[in-house]
Order: structure tokens, then sequence, then C-alpha cells
């Protein structure tokens, strides 16, 4: 999953865990990653659908609890399904890669930004990366409203 020693993988997973059940996040084991650049385009569709929430989560949750694949195409369409969106008109997105060139963008302006990890909140010029406490994001927001 990660270039570098299993003690420090088992670490970092450990690590993981204990903030996922701090902030009441879903989070099983997991030995892979697996590439999210179709499920990021097929989640561009679903926001211009009005599904984009329901579809994030759907796929955080295939992705971090339940460990699929999401960079397999049955896996989106049935994500894509689940959250009431037309599996054919996924498909076709996904087939055609409609919103290649928009994540192509995204991509671009997030290492113009240094952003190299989901989430991160930035602010001014202030940053969180990684899940991170309601108390933390408060500070964050606090910090740009005096």
């Amino acid at each position: 999953m990660f270039r570098t020693s299993p003690e420090k993988i088992a670490g970092m997973m450990a690590q993981l865990q204990a903030t996922a059940r701090e902030l009441g996040l879903p989070f099983g084991p997991r030995d892979t990653t697996y590439n999210s650049r179709l499920a990021q385009e097929l989640g561009l569709w679903a926001q211009d659908q009005g599904k984009g929430e329901p579809f994030h989560m759907a796929a955080f949750h295939a992705y971090f609890a339940d460990g699929l694949n999401i960079a397999r195409i049955p896996v989106l369409l049935e994500l894509a399904r689940q959250v009431g969106l037309p599996e054919q008109e996924a498909e076709e997105v996904l087939t055609k890669r409609s919103y290649r060139q928009q994540v192509d963008r995204d991509w671009a302006d997030s290492s113009f930004k240094s952003i190299n990890a989901v989430p991160t909140f930035v602010m001014g010029h202030h940053k969180l990366v990684g899940a991170q406490s309601y108390a933390a994001l408060v500070d964050l927001v606090t910090h740009y409203r005096q």
C-alpha cells in the first residue's frame, strides 16, 4: 500500500483507525490503495445531477469502510445506482471520460496549492490536512472570522 516498512504501515493504519473512531467515521482494514480517478470524474457528474453529496458519501464508505476497488467501473456503477443516478448515463460518463479535463484542472490547482491529501481545508494562508476534529475546524474558521 505504501512504500515503507511494514512496521510504519501498521503504525499509520493504527493512527488512521484511531482518528476515524474518534471522529465517528467508518474505516475498515485496508492493505491496498485503489486509484480514485474515475470516482472523481463520476463524482463531478453526480454533482451536476444534484447527487454529489450522496455519491461522495457512498464512494467514501465503499473505499474506506468496505475496501472496495473504486477504480473498477462495475463498482462505480453500483454506487451510482445506489444513490439514484441513471446507470446507463453513469457508464457513458465513465467510458467517454466526460469529466477528465475538469479533474485535470482540479489536480493542477491542487498541485499549485501544494495539496496532496484529502480532505484538506484551506483558509487564507492556513490549511488543515486529513480528517480533523470539529474543534480544529472551528479554530481555523474562527481565526479568519476576527
